[in-house]
């Protein structure tokens, strides 16, 4: 791997050799890859071009909001081709109302894997061809299309059968699961990708690469978005960086395993996070002819996905089919567990447009892999109204030979007659969104992305579209309904069923049936029959509530051919117009664009916030911008799902009334709502360590039944035993290596956790995240109604003495303010600088302004009967509004008419009123909001303006604000209160056009500071001593919030979320910005400007001579960071590798962060090897809770349903339970596997020395272990409560790790050592009798009766007993095993009956139990050999597993030359001492 080094500009070289060596730092990033949704993340390949595209992170970093494919060369990479590869993170708005919205999605990326450079150029050589893969040339493609729903195909259960035994192209088995909730930034700038493409051709040349592969890398493009044309086919070598790591499937069909196409990642290998990974990479060439596979991005769910083209070929088909009848169904079986396999032996690789009769096969970021079919429309319509018009043929045709171009024209998808016009349409649903085949390229592309060529602006919308349109529409979008596809209770059942568990436990129930071995094989049905039962409720349950979440129908009218007509909200298209004002509904029923009138929405399901949004008319150039998917105009859109607060119509210029309309953009699965419904729907699966080995410890399990059945067989055939008989001893010895009850008793410790876990009010829906709870190292936190209380409350305002040029006294009531003397005062600003609405009676609005206008007391009128006037420019009417948008009024004040209030004199004007003329919005980017305001019979007008203190410097004269401005500032934010500054300003003569047309820039200049408002969050009762509990457990504490830093850092400090004493830096661009590659930032502590961080190595420089710290005493705990959203994307997409893992490690407060970017910070963690914790308490958390490795939500809204656990108690005291249980959890999974490994390999040992002579044990025997004994201690084991406190390292998540491998192997090695002693002990005793010679006529039967038998069973009794007491773990994750009534119970009532037995066994339970007849000292002889192995076991345990592990450790440490193998973020804190 090669080392990271930093830019290479940079004047000091920095590495983490700094308290790391180069092998520590190889050594992590070998074994720390977690293979989950890191779409920001690009591929590192291994020595010899092996490598996968879905592995998990590589060198690179790229942020989730423009994922791109890559393939890099790790040997020839350096910083600059870092910094150069870097995805551009797009910019999204800051402002709470831009954090619901989705990003603009992009077209799919296509690989064209045949085509590779003939003439590739000698300039192209540099740092871009180092992260070429092969030197093939890609097409850019930059028009965006839109995505349809999908409904999925609805299979019967014998369709489902016939599937699973021949599956066809018709069949879709998708049980996909999405990673996470991706709820994107409106406003946020997209980055260009590069469309590389890599798809089969007739023509593929000679590469030297040993295999196909179809990612590429990338350099950065800074191409702006109208700089390339729709479809655009470019010859470009910059290609697509591969962040995968996002979306998958589960094992529907496939498990996860990967299709023959990808290899794992040599790096981050350790820890990956699918199930199990099996290396699989085609190494064939694509197919001769069109594409036959594609590269597509999902932007709306940051997924990259790939499509291979694939048919069944006939007489394979029905040779699998005879293979399936020949093999009772097990054939069909392997083919649904390993769908390569399938692919392999039924299907062949296909060109997509070929491919009518055919499937697509999807691979995810996990290698997860389902088969969906190509279905085939009829669809009579322009090629434009599906796909973009601009394909430049040529560039495709200077690439591709003739015959492959016109193979490509001489489809049968265009009309002989009119090439422009299909005749039907090839497409793929998937997940809900439908793809489509374009027969100019042979790709397919996203239809969700699709815009009508025909919108030129808003003219050409206003008539809507006509009946005709609105069909060719239906078909191609679909209905617009968000509805989830059900399943019959036999269908789930039959996939339930079909899991290899369930088939191993059936196959041994039959077996034992055979055997007639009814008693045990009736409990093992029993339990499993209530396992899948659980499962199917549970299933069902969870499908009906997202079905009634999402489904929503009602009428709406809707202008179709020039008539409004009253449809159902299902027939809504892209394109219509509708009504809003006599609307009946209450909910938004699609995506739409508001074209007149005015409308207020509540936007919580996206924001996670109840304050209502007020949303304005979309203008031509913001329409035009959206059809040219440049940005999308989130002031304008009604987002779908969203709730109606107020709809009205708008007024003409002569007061004229017209109704509300709106353009519909997007409907169904494609709004986004449906994003976020698809997100629940196909969640991110986990691949828990502990999971994967558990797996992997059955298959060796199976193999040392393997070698035992190859012993046994080769004494049974000596013997002269029948073969029938051969094969039920060999199936049966399976059964006994691996117990069909392990799955189940794996589950028990996770079950008892839930259920404690409810009795605290947390209720958990996805139980495998219980034990991954376990191994939390770093948790984080939303501020707002998380750690703080909901809302904030006015703790009073500060004004200012002109006398003393100093503030004034802190008031708490509002008639304690002076009035002052200027006409723009700082009441007056406090009773208009607002975007309040006044709906039934109630003032709404953002609960900062309702409150700040609440204390002035006074009242609030909407201005809609002053009528509205007009503004022109040029003699065109540039736009309408209104003449006064509110007014507002002192208590006890009388009504004026609002004409009234434009008047430099009117006939009543001792009335006091205040008249709002125009206001500018709140922006993001600037921090603050204007009003322009008119006083009755005034002759001016006054602005005001309201924002963050920093901003008002740069606004305000200098001169006008006081003198203890800065400290008094530092004083309250430094305490944790919010404070928002007022300024304001009075300006003559202004007529209401002059302030119409006044600029932004203009109107905030010049300004007077007018005073403080301060407000309080109070920090709720439980945050600080939970803060502190996890402190104390060393676990690192992160806060995520859209607040502002200094308000972050003050609640930080007061929750000692960071140390009181502890120095906090922030960082500032000293040039450029966000957006600006060479931007360069200056890191400077808070408390003291004048000491700094270095820019690179974020270490603190020296500090200033006053400073109370010496140089020499700054270690890496003395500081930490605070970063805002700005600075960390810039940083994702501009800064070094090294400082930007050094910010992530170091950083405990991210300020100014939205939901993308929220996600973003949990994924990156992840990357570095954390197991990451995340509370919140809103859907704008949604998308982090459902990335991080344990989501908790506070709110019972739509979080609670992405979240794996949501709490009845908005406190962060769950995240200690949920972190405790979960640690018990794990320790007790543990306990049983050990348990059970042991129970199967004891029995193991006495089957195989029994087999040596044809004997084995009873029926009785094994019903008496495995229902009396082995059922009851491994229920009971986990039943141990977590211990008080949580222990400062988290319990190993490893079954392979040294310290358990030596205790399983320690403790097989003493029992066995015991049954072998017991064994031949018994031989030699004068009383023994051998038993008789075996008869091989007596069925399948083997003789039980005998006196090595009856040794075998009486000793391996006690030591089923005795290693459930060695392996059940006490503190420091559990209390001790003797808390355990119920385990203490069973150990001692069990042992009091073997002691019987053995001793003074009664005469019936020597008959039932076949046991032979031992003399008393015999008896004691092996109850003293019991006690011992108790005795050797526990001592063992307690000191010799640590001893064998640690030697163990320091030879395989000595052979790989002393290196230490960390994870990612250890090396990095490592660096930074």
């Amino acid at each position: 791997m090669a080392p990271m080094v930093g830019l290479a500009s940079s004047p000091t070289s920095h590495d983490y050799t700094e308290g790391a060596s180069a092998i520590d730092i190889d050594n992590a990033l070998a074994n720390t890859r977690r293979s989950r949704r890191d779409s920001q993340y690009s591929i590192t390949y291994g020595e010899g071009g092996e490598g996968a595209m879905f592995d998990g992170p590589g060198h690179f970093a790229n942020p989730s909001s423009v994922s791109r494919m890559s393939y890099l060369d790790t040997r020839r990479r350096s910083s600059d081709n870092w910094s150069r590869s870097r995805r551009r993170s797009r910019d999204s708005g800051a402002s709470a109302k831009s954090t619901m919205s989705r990003r603009s999605s992009k077209d799919s990326q296509v690989s064209r894997q045949s085509l590779e450079r003939a003439d590739s150029e000698e300039g192209d050589a540099g740092e871009e061809e180092a992260l070429i893969s092969d030197g093939r040339s890609g097409r850019s493609r930059n028009k965006m299309r839109r995505r349809s729903p999908s409904p999925q195909t609805k299979i019967g259960v014998f369709g489902g059968l016939a599937h699973l035994f021949g599956r066809g192209s018709m069949a879709e088995t998708s049980r996909g699961r999405r990673s996470s909730l991706s709820q994107h930034s409106i406003t946020s700038r997209r980055s260009m990708r590069s469309r590389n493409s890599d798809a089969g051709s007739d023509y593929a040349l000679d590469t030297d690469e040993e295999e196909e592969r179809w990612g590429y890398s990338s350099g950065e493009e800074d191409s702006d978005d109208d700089s390339v044309q729709s479809m655009a086919v470019i010859h470009d070598d910059v290609s697509i960086t591969a962040s995968m790591e996002y979306e998958s499937d589960p094992p529907s069909p496939s498990g996860s395993y990967g299709i023959p196409l990808l290899s794992p990642d040599p790096v981050f290998g350790g820890e990956a996070r699918i199930d199990m990974e099996f290396p699989f990479t085609i190494r064939d060439s694509p197919p001769p002819g069109p594409p036959s596979r594609q590269t597509i991005f999902i932007e709306d769910e940051d997924s990259t996905i790939r499509f291979i083209g694939f048919e069944t070929v006939r007489w394979y088909a029905w040779f699998w089919r005879a293979g399936c009848i020949l093999t009772f169904g097990i054939l069909g079986l392997v083919g649904h567990w390993f769908p390569r396999f399938w692919l392999r032996c039924v299907g062949r690789e296909k060109a997509f447009i070929d491919s009518q009769d055919g499937f697509v096969v999807v691979e995810t970021a996990y290698r997860d892999i389902t088969l969906f079919p190509v279905r085939v429309l009829e669809y009579p319509y322009h090629i434009t109204s599906v796909f973009p018009s601009v394909v430049p043929i040529d560039l495709l045709t200077a690439q591709l030979p003739a015959s492959s171009t016109s193979s490509l024209n001489k489809t049968h998808s265009l009309s002989h007659s009119n090439p422009d016009i299909l005749k039907h349409l090839m497409i793929v649903d998937y997940r809900y969104s439908r793809f489509a085949l374009d027969p100019r390229t042979g790709l397919f592309t996203t239809i969700r992305n699709w815009r009508d060529p025909s919108m030129t602006g808003l003219a050409s919308v206003q008539k809507g579209i006509n009946e005709n349109f609105r069909q060719q529409r239906l078909i191609l979008f679909g209905s617009n309904e968000i509805d989830i596809a059900s399943k019959s209770t036999v269908s789930l059942l039959v996939e339930e069923v079909i899991h290899p568990f369930y088939i191993f436990q059936i196959a041994s129930i039959i077996l034992w049936s055979l055997d007639d071995y009814y008693y045990y094989a009736f409990c093992i049905a029993l339990i499993s029959i209530s396992s899948i039962t659980a499962t199917l409720l549970e299933t069902k349950k969870t499908i009906k509530r997202m079905r009634e979440m999402s489904r929503f129908v009602c009428k709406v009218d809707v202008l179709i051919d020039g008539i409004w007509s009253e449809r159902d909200s299902t027939d809504l298209v892209p394109g219509d117009i509708i009504n809003l004002s006599i609307a009946k509904f209450t909910v938004i029923p699609a995506d739409i664009f508001l074209l007149s009138g005015d409308a207020i929405v509540n936007e919580s399901m996206l924001t996670g916030e109840s304050v209502p949004v007020s949303k304005v008319l979309i203008k031509d150039e913001d329409l035009i911008r959206w059809k040219e998917n440049k940005d999308e105009p989130s002031r304008s859109m009604l987002y779908g799902g969203t709730k109606i607060v107020r709809i009205r119509g708008g007024l003409t210029p002569d007061g004229q009334g017209k109704p509300a309309l709106a353009l519909v953009a997007r409907t169904g699965f494609n709004t986004t709502k449906g994003a976020l419904i698809r997100s629940m729907l196909f969640p991110r699966p986990i691949g828990f360590k502990f999971y994967r080995d558990s797996v992997r410890f059955i298959a060796v399990l199976a193999g040392i039944a393997g070698l035992g059945f190859c012993f046994s067989a080769t004494q049974f055939v000596r013997m002269g035993l029948k073969w029938h008989t051969i094969v039920v001893r060999a199936l049966d010895l399976i059964t006994v290596v691996v117990p069909p009850a392990l799955p189940a008793t794996l589950s028990i410790g996770t079950s008892f956790a839930i259920g404690r876990l409810r009795k605290f009010g947390i209720y958990c829906i996805s139980p495998s995240r219980v034990n991954v709870g376990g191994k939390v190292n770093v948790c984080c936190f939303d501020k707002t109604g998380t750690l703080t209380e909901d809302g904030l409350d006015i703790l009073g305002v500060r004004g200012l003495d002109r006398s003393v040029q100093r503030f004034g006294e802190l008031l708490d009531d509002i008639h304690d303010l002076p009035l002052g003397k200027g006409k723009a005062t700082f009441l007056y600003a406090l009773a208009t600088c607002h975007s309040l609405k006044m709906v039934d009676d109630e003032v709404i609005g953002d609960p900062l302004d309702v409150k700040m206008f609440s204390f002035t007391g006074w009242s609030l009128d909407e201005g809609r009967v002053g009528g509205t006037g007009v503004i022109k420019s040029k003699k065109v009417v540039v736009e309408q509004t209104a003449l006064v948008q509110t007014v507002v009024r002192p208590p006890g004040s009388g009504q004026f008419k609002l004409e009234d209030a434009l008047k430099g004199s009117a006939k009543h004007a001792h009335f006091l009123e205040l008249g709002v003329i125009r206001t500018f919005e709140f922006v993001s980017s600037l921090r603050r909001m204007s009003v322009v305001v008119k006083r009755l019979k005034s002759t001016s007008m006054e602005i005001y303006v309201k924002g963050a203190p920093e901003v008002m410097v740069d606004i305000c004269d200098r001169a006008s604000f006081p003198q203890d401005y800065d400290d008094l500032l530092s004083y309250y934010t430094k305490r944790g209160y919010r404070v928002i500054a007022m300024a304001g300003k009075s300006i003559e003569g202004l007529s209401w056009l002059k302030a119409q047309r006044m600029k932004r820039e203009q109107a905030e200049s010049g300004l007077t500071f007018l005073g403080l408002i301060i407000f309080e969050n109070r920090l709720k009762p439980g945050t600080a001593p939970a803060i502190q509990i996890l402190r104390s457990a060393h676990l690192a504490c992160r806060m995520i919030t859209g607040d502002n830093p200094l308000t972050a850092v003050s609640v930080a400090r007061e929750c000692n979320l960071i140390n009181q004493t502890a120095h906090v830096f922030s960082p500032v661009f000293i040039r450029g910005n966000s957006t600006t590659p060479t931007s360069k930032l200056e890191w400077s502590c808070m408390d003291d400007f004048s000491w700094k961080l270095d820019h690179y190595s974020l270490k603190p420089l020296t500090p200033p001579p006053h400073h109370t710290i010496e140089a020499d005493e700054i270690n890496y705990q003395d500081y930490s960071l605070v970063i805002t959203g700005d600075v960390f994307k810039w940083m994702i997409n501009h800064a070094p590798l090294e400082t930007l893992q050094r910010m992530l490690v170091k950083t405990q407060i991210f300020a100014r962060m939205s939901p993308d970017e929220k996600n973003e910070i949990v994924e990156r963690l992840q990357s570095l090897g954390y197991t990451v914790l995340m509370c919140g308490d809103g859907a704008n958390d949604c998308a982090a809770l459902k990335a991080a490795d344990v989501g908790i939500s506070l709110s019972e809204a739509e979080a609670s349903v992405a979240a794996p656990f949501t709490t009845s108690t908005p406190d962060i005291g769950c995240v200690i339970e949920v972190i405790k249980q979960g640690r018990s959890a794990l320790v007790t999974s543990f306990s049983c596997f050990k348990y059970m490994a042991l129970y199967s390999l004891i029995q193991f040992t006495s089957v195989t020395l029994l087999y040596s002579f044809a004997s084995s044990l009873g029926d009785f025997q094994f019903l008496y272990i495995d229902l009396f004994i082995i059922i009851p201690i491994a229920v009971t084991m986990g039943r141990t409560l977590p211990f008080p406190r949580i222990y400062p390292k988290p319990p190993t998540a490893s079954l392979v790790s040294k310290k358990v491998l030596a205790s399983i192997t320690g403790q097989i090695v003493i029992t066995g050592a015991v049954q072998v002693w017991a064994y031949f002990w018994v031989q030699r005793q004068e009383w023994y009798t051998p038993p008789p010679p075996s008869n091989p006529t007596h069925g399948d039967k083997l003789e039980s009766t005998n006196y090595e038998n009856s040794a075998l069973f009486l000793v391996s009794c006690f030591q089923y007993i005795l290693v459930a007491g060695v392996f059940s773990i006490g503190p420091p994750y559990r209390k001790s095993m003797w808390t355990n009534g119920w385990l203490m119970t069973s150990i001692t009532v069990l042992s009091l009956f073997n002691v019987m037995v053995l001793l003074w066994p009664p005469k019936i339970v020597s008959d039932i139990l076949n046991l032979m007849p031992l003399p008393f000292g015999a008896r004691t002889v092996l109850l003293l050999a019991a006690m011992a192995n108790v005795v050797v076991s526990i001592g063992y345990e307690q000191w010799g597993t640590q001893r064998i592990a640690g030697a163990v450790g320091a030879m395989s440490q000595w052979r790989r030359g002393r290196r230490r193998v960390r994870k990612a973020y250890k090396v990095v804190e490592g660096g930074m001492r």
